[in-house]
């Protein structure tokens, strides 16, 4: 997605409710020099490429995204991670750049994807802090 894509999409996003082309004009404008029939072919490409639906009104449409920023952002993050030749490597680089906060919420959606732990999974902790399914194998762990 493009930048003037995405700066309408985050005013779609924001105002959760069908909009039409003149309420994300007004809005752009605060901000920058944008014409009418430019926001118009945004959010008809928006339309063509699936991300929003749109409904008559009149002469006019009011559009409506199709899906959330999240599910936005994990289709960006699935894209990348599988056009990677070694994905485990991947992650282990993502864990990485990421903030304690960043680390906590990764925490927090392994335990509600996985469900109730069972003996076998590792634990969310143990893969999301070092990037290994077994602790043991970590730099200084205990495995002989």
């Amino acid at each position: 997605m493009g930048e003037l894509e995405d700066a309408v999409m985050t005013r779609v996003w924001k105002w959760n409710r069908p909009v039409t082309v003149r309420e994300v004009l007004e809005d752009l404008q605060q901000e920058r020099s944008i014409a009418y029939t430019t926001v118009m072919t945004v959010l008809d490409n928006l339309h063509q490429k699936g991300w929003v639906r749109r409904e008559a009104e009149g002469r006019a449409y009011r559009y409506e995204a199709v899906s959330t920023r999240a599910a936005y952002a994990a289709a960006l993050m699935n894209d990348a991670w599988s056009q990677s030749d070694n994905p485990a490597a991947a992650l282990v680089a993502f864990f990485g750049m990421m903030s304690d906060e960043q680390r906590q919420a990764l925490r927090d959606a392994v335990r509600i994807v996985q469900g109730p732990e069972t003996p076998e999974a590792p634990a969310a902790d143990t893969v999301a802090e070092t990037g290994r399914e077994n602790p043991a194998s970590a730099p200084g762990g205990d495995g002989r």
